[in-house]
């Protein structure tokens, strides 16, 4: 068999584990529901109000968006990974997540040490815009210091700092802020996939479909970045604005799923070695729809778990991801 059947098995494989993953997940909940009940729904026979809204509202949005972080986050990781040259890097690498981070610290912590309160409506949307506009500046922030600074390590020292400045603000904030204020941040913090609302799910897909549009745009500058910058000048490719192209795209995906899920820590590090493992193939034709499909799939497995022992989400991220990185740390030493 020839490595393009392999690799179109393979891709077939993931596609059904996907699907049949994304069907348990939506039977998986709280609430004891049969199939047939589940399966009535969708098939728009006549069932009960409660059951519709259980099915529809919660575990159907749900599901959709553990399909969006599990494609945001692997394909953040891949193109951190190319860019950087570092098997170590993850889509948090920038500070974007940090920038997100400080910004709701601002918003949940801040506010109420300036007097100021909100409805339980608008501290839902204003958590979601703070972290937006926390990660958005870190953006335009990173994207100043790339034209300045030719050497991509200095960008990631740079992005590495603003991480660091963003965590000693946010602890400054919880030092002085209430119980009540820093549950409610402790609780973001941890991550969770039930926040997110059918109207906010109608914000939120658009933007990580136009961060996955631009990673797959920059599918063949990440290619000869593979090779280093100086061989992708020599190949007539604009190194500085494909890198501002990936950069933006990162920023659209993590930002996104930051400020709606909170951070969902290992995902966008683990997979994308799975996925080079699981196809052997360097090409980003094969591993950006390849880490997708593994993200979807890591991504659901995780819910179905967090959901059946109620537990934070970036805790079985971790808990799952974390032996994929010690893997690669004891490769990399052992070859080096």
């Amino acid at each position: 068999m020839n490595g393009g059947k392999r690799t179109a098995i393979r891709f077939a494989g993931l596609g059904l584990a996907a699907l049949l993953l994304f069907v348990a997940d939506v039977l998986a909940g709280d609430s004891a529901l049969s199939p047939g009940e589940v399966w009535g729904v969708f098939a728009g026979r006549e069932t009960d109000e409660t059951v519709r809204n259980i099915v529809l509202s919660i575990r159907l949005v749900r599901g959709v968006v553990a399909v969006l972080i599990g494609m945001a986050l692997s394909v953040s990781g891949l193109q951190m990974q190319t860019v950087f040259r570092n098997p170590l890097a993850d889509p948090y690498l920038l500070g974007v997540s940090s920038g997100a981070g400080l910004g709701v610290a601002f918003f949940i912590l801040g506010a109420p040490l300036l007097g100021l309160g909100y409805s339980p409506f608008w501290q839902s949307i204003g958590i979601v815009g703070a972290g937006w506009v926390g990660a958005v500046a870190v953006l335009l922030l990173v994207a100043v210091i790339s034209r300045y600074v030719k050497n991509i390590l200095g960008v990631l020292i740079m992005g590495v700092m603003i991480g660091y400045i963003a965590g000693a603000v946010i602890q400054i904030l919880q030092y002085l802020s209430s119980a009540e204020q820093l549950k409610m941040f402790y609780l973001w913090s941890m991550g969770s996939l039930g926040h997110v609302t059918s109207v906010k799910l109608w914000i939120m897909w658009p933007m990580v479909a136009l961060g996955l549009l631009l990673a797959v745009y920059c599918m063949k500058p990440l290619n000869l970045l593979l090779l280093g910058e100086q061989y992708a000048r020599t190949m007539g490719i604009d190194v500085r604005r494909a890198r501002t192209l990936i950069f933006v795209s990162t920023t659209l995906l993590t930002g996104t799923v930051t400020a709606f899920c909170g951070p969902v820590g290992f995902l966008g590090l683990a997979v994308p070695h799975v996925a080079r493992m699981f196809f052997h193939n360097a090409d980003h034709r094969v591993l950006l729809p390849g880490s997708m499909l593994l993200g979807i799939v890591a991504m659901l497995v995780c819910d179905i778990i967090a959901k059946t022992w109620v537990l934070p989400i970036n805790s079985i991220t971790a808990l799952l991801g974390i032996p994929v990185i010690v893997w690669v740390v004891y490769k990399n030493l052992r070859f080096s």
